[in-house]
């Protein structure tokens, strides 16, 4: 128990692709007769198994695994889709008298759980199109300019060379008629209090990262994932969908085409699997800062948290 006298519920593990985060889930799962949430955007997706990296079905046999592959390709998810969800979930296990284990690499989910998120409305389409349009054919600044002309705050806030955020804060000034500096102050209530959960980080060695970001994704080649990014982009999706950005869809489906080689294909996917663990421990260390953080790959540290965990949750009775 803690000074504040409230009992953790949830074990809360994010780290880079790659870094081990599976394996420590299902080994405190199994030590806390828990269940294991997913909190990683791609492991979502019903058709992205092998390229997501999701638990096998070996895996997921050793415990109760929630949010794994249960969402079309086509279908649109948002971090309010995972609240919604995960709020559900939590709501059960409470009940049960079950705690979570809850990981990945999604860091937005994390803190959304944990502080709430910005309650921001659904935009109209059809705004939506006429900005993404106007940003494309826009000469330099004139979407900078357009922003000053109807949110002075945020064109204040943002470089005039961040398009990206531009065009999101326009969205949202003319689709809703306030502000995206209003919405991001109005937050939804947070689901966990930092008093009821354990909280780590998974941080291995840079160069050690790599090399299994390299041996993971030719383990993924032999076990199909070639075929599982052909099936995808058979489809015919839309590519601004999530699940069509996943790393090596496009790079793998396209080398099947002739439009690269495949050897290019697989570097290609690497790197930018490189490039997003990257990103994810950038925001890690930023927004994630008071959480503990230990190498995966030294043993003593993953017991010494195995212990602090089940030391923790001795104390639920």
């Amino acid at each position: 128990m803690n000074g504040t006298g409230k009992r953790p519920v949830a074990v809360l593990i994010a780290g880079p692709t790659a870094s081990g985060k599976t394996a420590l889930s299902i080994q405190l799962a199994k030590e806390l007769n828990a269940w294991v949430v997913n909190a990683d955007s791609m492991q979502i997706y019903s058709d992205l198994h092998i390229l997501s990296a999701r638990p096998s079905a070996e895996e997921e046999s050793q415990a109760s695994h929630h949010l794994f592959g249960h969402v079309p390709s086509d279908q649109p998810y948002s971090v309010m889709n995972w609240l919604t969800e995960f709020e559900e979930l939590l709501s059960d296990a409470r009940q049960a008298g079950r705690p979570l284990v809850v990981v990945g690499g999604t860091g937005l989910y994390f803190r959304s759980a944990l502080e709430g998120l910005s309650l921001m409305p659904d935009i109209p389409e059809d705004v939506r199109q006429h900005w993404r349009v106007f940003s494309q054919d826009a000469a330099a600044g004139a979407l900078h300019n357009a922003l000053g002309e109807r949110d002075q705050i945020m064109a204040d806030r943002l470089h005039p060379s961040d398009t990206q955020r531009i065009v999101r804060a326009l969205e949202v000034i003319e689709g809703t008629g306030k502000s995206l500096s209003v919405w991001q102050n109005e937050r939804s209530t947070p689901l966990l209090s930092t008093d009821e959960s354990v909280r780590v980080v998974l941080s291995p060695d840079r160069k050690v990262l790599h090399d299994r970001i390299h041996r993971r994704f030719d383990l993924m080649v032999e076990q199909g994932a070639v075929e599982e990014a052909c099936a995808l982009w058979a489809k015919g999706l839309d590519p601004n969908l999530q699940v069509m950005k996943a790393i090596g869809v496009k790079q793998l489906a396209e080398a099947t085409q002739g439009l690269t080689s495949m050897d290019w294909a697989v570097e290609k996917a690497k790197t930018e699997t490189r490039r997003y663990a990257k990103r994810q421990s950038t925001f890690f260390r930023g927004q994630l800062s008071t959480w503990q953080n230990i190498d995966p790959l030294k043993t003593s540290e993953i017991e010494a948290f195995v212990e602090t965990v089940k030391t923790a949750f001795s104390h639920r009775s």
